[in-house]
């Protein structure tokens, strides 16, 4: 599990390996990951964005950038949790992501919230 908390925004992501959804001979694998922000602070926020970077065990990185989460850009007032699951698939086995999530606060101030890196991987991959 990564964690990271910034301006009172806490970001927790969990992920797994599916294999059910993989194809590791056709170098296939497809990694699902769960998201809980939480706002901890005292100011409603708003998440806008999402910037991503995912990167492979051969070094190949890819960037993602979009509007919201899971077509949501949910609103937390203080004390709120939005939580959602999404995928990444790769062509290798072993891999990360880490990001940010570009917030608003009700008084129109942004920020970046940060997404601490966090690990994919084929279970028994990596010792």
């Amino acid at each position: 599990m990564s964690v990271a908390t910034t301006r009172d925004v806490r970001v927790e992501v969990e992920s797994h390996f599916d294999p059910d959804r993989s194809s590791p001979e056709e170098q296939q694998y497809l990694f699902v990951y769960t998201v809980t922000i939480t706002n901890l602070g005292s100011e409603t926020v708003q998440l806008l964005s999402r910037h991503w970077i995912i990167t492979d065990s051969d070094g190949n990185v890819e960037e993602v950038k979009g509007p919201g989460v899971v077509g949501e850009q949910p609103v937390l007032a203080p004390g709120d949790s939005f939580s959602y699951t999404s995928f990444c698939p790769l062509k290798t086995a072993v891999g990360a992501m880490h990001g940010t999530y570009q917030m608003r606060t009700s008084s129109g101030e942004m920020f970046a919230a940060e997404i601490a890196p966090f690990g994919l991987e084929v279970p028994h991959v990596v010792n």
